[in-house]
């Protein structure tokens, strides 16, 4: 049986989303940088920083693909709610952990919740939104992501103190906080989904797409490696610009406005995305904005004044906007109708690899060559990231297909009939 993707009228779904992921990532957003102060004040050096930002990746690293099969298979909003719990049980833990070693295990409680609620938000958008809107709503549910990176990190540095050795205790506050904030978003929760979507939506397990062939698709990997690209960079910010803040005598509270500044970019980029795609095209859209974000990213590594480095982060900000709504509606269209969830938590994996792998290098970089090489590393990523866009579309262009155009929701319909919403086939009665 054929997974069936229902389209509903109204748009209160989507709003109640946003706002749940805004308090959830709000709250992330908000811990990150305390776990790093906290494990600053634990003693941590720029490597061990490294270690537990990478730990925030491993579990989710493990469990992607099975919670996208099941997802897959049933109902998205139980991952919601778990998610939500684990994020808040990892944040409160994290405040009150003594050692490295127990605050790096609760990181990576935090991430696994992230995790659980990123694979089910982002499988209820790509159900209940028809194909030529999909972009659109993309944008729009990764404003909530935004918006907590816009909040987040403000909340994190007003609460966080480094005078007379408080940083220990301010840390734990901020984490406490943080924890409280995701319980909240329970409440947005209600009616995200509609309970006829188990019937609509499950697939028998015997008609499972293997992973194998979900990454052959075209345009799967590509997706994949440029989400990578920008999350890594996004994370590698929010954890290592404390400590260059640190290196350079810059306060708490004034990273934690440029950390905002660069998530209130993010926001204005993803609210004129829709014209810019049509002005540019998918293609130039993309690699324009990961070229422009690699070399602003690289070169954060120099000593520039605080002014100048808002107005860096701010121009990195816009420009790392587009990369992840972008691939994810990249992966969606590409991937088998019956394996969209399990093709969105492939990207998701590969995000939490980079998660892995990225602060690791960025750790033994830091250590080697000082605090200021990650941003290096990373802006060599990123420009990998928009020399494969630009590939892919002229792939796509020699192949005869309009990289600019949206993707042919159903293969083998007229060229008229395309970007018209499919009528949903007759319900069989069960």
């Amino acid at each position: 049986m054929t997974v069936r993707t229902v389209h509903e009228p109204g748009r209160g779904w989507l709003l109640r989303l946003v706002i749940a992921f805004a308090l959830a990532q709000g709250a992330v957003s908000m811990a990150r940088p305390a776990v790093s102060y906290r494990a600053l004040a634990l003693g941590a050096d720029a490597r061990a920083i490294g270690v537990i930002t990478g730990v925030y990746a491993l579990l989710p690293l493990l469990a992607a693909v099975p919670l996208g099969r099941r997802t897959d298979h049933g109902r998205c909003a139980p991952l919601l709610l778990l998610g939500v719990v684990l994020i808040a049980g990892g944040c409160a833990l994290s405040g009150r952990a003594g050692t490295l070693t127990a605050m790096a295990a609760w990181s990576g409680v935090m991430g696994l919740g992230h995790l659980c609620f990123v694979i089910g938000a982002q499988s209820i958008v790509a159900r209940r939104s028809a194909p030529a809107e999909q972009d659109r709503d993309f944008g729009h549910f990764t404003i909530g992501a935004s918006l907590g990176q816009l909040i987040g990190p403000i909340a994190a540095g007003y609460l966080i103190s480094e005078r007379d050795g408080a940083m220990a205790r301010t840390s734990a506050l901020a984490l406490l906080v943080s924890a409280a904030v995701a319980a909240v978003s329970l409440g947005a929760l209600r009616r995200v989904e509609q309970r006829s979507a188990p019937a609509a939506h499950r697939a028998e397990r015997s008609a499972k797409v293997p992973v194998g062939r979900i990454l052959r698709a075209r345009g799967v990997p590509a997706g994949i490696f440029v989400s990578l690209a920008v999350l890594s960079a996004t994370d590698i910010l929010t954890a290592y610009l404390p400590v260059v803040g640190e290196h350079r005598g810059i306060a708490p509270a004034t990273v934690g406005l440029l950390l905002s500044l660069r998530a209130a970019a993010t926001i204005a980029c993803r609210l004129v995305m829709t014209p810019m795609l049509r002005v540019l095209g998918r293609t130039a859209l993309l690699t324009t904005t990961c070229l422009l974000a690699g070399v602003v990213c690289a070169a954060i590594a120099l000593p520039v004044p605080v002014a100048l480095l808002a107005v860096m982060l701010a121009v990195l900000g816009f420009c790392l906007g587009v990369g992840q709504p972008l691939s994810m509606t990249t992966v969606v269209r590409a991937a088998p109708p019956e394996a969209r969830s399990t093709a969105l938590a492939l990207r998701l994996t590969g995000n939490r690899l980079g998660q892995v792998a990225a602060p690791a290098s960025a750790g033994l970089l830091a250590g080697a060559a000082g605090t200021a090489a990650p941003f290096v590393m990373l802006g060599a990523l990123l420009l990998a990231a928009a020399g494969l866009g630009a590939r892919g579309g002229r792939r796509d262009r020699e192949a005869g297909a309009d990289p600019a155009a949206p993707a042919d929701p159903a293969p083998g319909r007229s060229r008229a009939d395309r970007g018209r919403t499919p009528t949903p086939p007759p319900r069989s009665g069960r």
